[in-house]
């Protein structure tokens, strides 16, 4: 009997749920070779914005992937706790497709890695689902979290010092900085070049995608993914490809 392959993973600088997005979600979808793909969508990264925010995202994913063709059920994870519900589990078992919206990557990763959850996104990858993350999911689902301090009230990321937790791990030696063309490159540089040595960090532009499997990467969307190995940067454009 075939092992069956690793599914692809789909990391996304900003953009999750809009119409903008929507021809690179159709092709997630068309990637799973289902007819009818289940597409679970978690918007655990935002429950910290309180419920109508949380519930919003769920909604708006629930939404446009149903506009898509998909069969779509929101997972209302807002805590580890939460995380140990078998219907969670069995939700993203079944899952052709699980998409991680935006908000706090810390969030996030905590519930992930104190639950079971990070373990069935884990497997369900690894029998050849999807999972793709965008913002805040893109940063957990990597090998390392980015994870800055913001400066109150301003909403502005501090250069420094910036910690490296391990992340979900779904990409290896990587972390991922989202947004990447919405602040003044040399803050972004600031970041990481403080990455561990060795490490590559993906700056995704908004409206902008990346979509890994088995090493080799390619770019969708209007912008651009820098890669960062040290201090060497190179660039890619929609269509483009490379590997990590």
């Amino acid at each position: 009997m075939l092992a069956q392959m690793r599914g692809p993973v789909a990391l996304v600088g900003a953009g999750e749920f809009l119409d903008q997005m929507a021809e690179f979600d159709r092709g997630l979808l068309v990637s799973t070779g289902r007819t009818r793909p289940r597409v679970v969508i978690l918007p655990t990264a935002s429950a910290l914005d309180g419920e109508e925010v949380f519930q919003g995202w769920a909604d708006r994913g629930v939404e446009h992937f149903s506009r898509l063709g998909a069969e779509v059920e929101p997972v209302l994870v807002r805590t580890p706790e939460e995380g140990f519900g078998p219907a969670a589990i069995q939700a993203i078992g079944e899952a052709d497709l699980v998409y991680m919206s935006g908000g706090s990557p810390r969030h996030l990763l905590t519930v992930l890695t104190a639950s079971p959850l990070g373990d069935a996104i884990r497997t369900a990858n690894n029998r050849g689902a999807v999972v793709a993350g965008c913002s805040a999911g893109a940063m957990a689902m990597a090998g390392r979290l980015m994870d800055f301090r913001m400066l109150p009230k301003l909403r502005v990321p501090m250069p420094f010092p910036v910690r490296w937790p391990a992340g979900l791990g779904l990409v290896d030696n990587v972390a991922v900085l989202p947004h990447y063309d919405a602040f003044p490159e040399p803050l972004s540089a600031a970041f990481t070049l403080q990455a561990p040595r060795g490490g590559v960090v993906l700056g995704i532009d908004e409206d902008t995608a990346v979509v890994g499997r088995s090493g080799a990467w390619q770019v969708f969307g209007r912008g651009r993914v820098t890669v960062w190995r040290g201090r060497h940067r190179e660039r890619f454009r929609k269509g483009e490809a490379f590997r990590l």
